[in-house]
């Protein structure tokens, strides 16, 4: 069955559908996509959230001009998916463009920059996603990462820091505690939370 969305037959027509294998829509969607991810970048340290890229283009009122699209009631004039962003995301990696997707948890998540995140990475993302790691929502600490993955204290802080580093996390040194927050993360949880009321 297919899902809400770009109905692929009518996206592969025209200039990018024959050169390269990208139908207009997708182009068109990748690059509102990467203006969304490279505008935030400077926040987020190039990683978003589809959910969080869908709610600005939403925010928005993003239209498209290649736009073949069934809607119904339950999108309310929406005109795309969450899946074409992501269809759009690896239509572009194909040009070698940077952006790719990745699962975090419960999130799939758009990098835009060229650092390859790896276990550690992705485990600590996860540790901030799950409200019961014992800090808040987008939020980890040392401690927290050692007893949720029983690493010892310098695997933490080496994965913690390059996250850091690439401007992924951001640094909380509140009475001496180190509070390492991923704005991904916790913009995420405050769009979603904002959708459901």
């Amino acid at each position: 069955p297919k899902k809400k969305g770009v109905d692929p037959l009518s996206s592969e027509k025209g200039f990018w559908g024959k050169m390269l294998g990208i139908g207009e829509f997708y182009y068109e969607l990748a690059v509102k996509v990467a203006e969304v991810c490279l505008a935030s970048k400077s926040r987020n340290g190039g990683i978003i959230s589809v959910s969080e890229v869908k709610h600005i283009l939403t925010k928005r009122g993003t239209k498209f001009q290649f736009a073949h699209v069934a809607v119904d009631s339950q999108q309310k004039g929406c005109q795309y998916s969450e899946e074409d962003i992501i269809t759009s995301i690896k239509k572009l990696s194909i040009l070698g463009s940077g952006f790719r997707t990745i699962e975090v948890g419960t999130s799939v998540m758009i990098v835009s920059v060229p650092t390859e995140l790896d276990h550690d990475h992705m485990e600590i993302m996860k540790i901030a996603q799950d409200s019961d790691s014992g800090s808040e929502l987008g939020c980890v600490t040392v401690k927290d990462v050692c007893d949720d993955t029983k690493w010892n204290k310098e695997r933490a802080k080496r994965a913690l820091d390059l996250l850091l580093s690439k401007g992924m996390a951001w640094l909380d040194v509140y009475e001496g505690m180190e509070s390492y927050w991923f704005p991904s993360v916790w913009k995420e949880s405050s769009d979603s939370s904002k959708q459901e009321n």
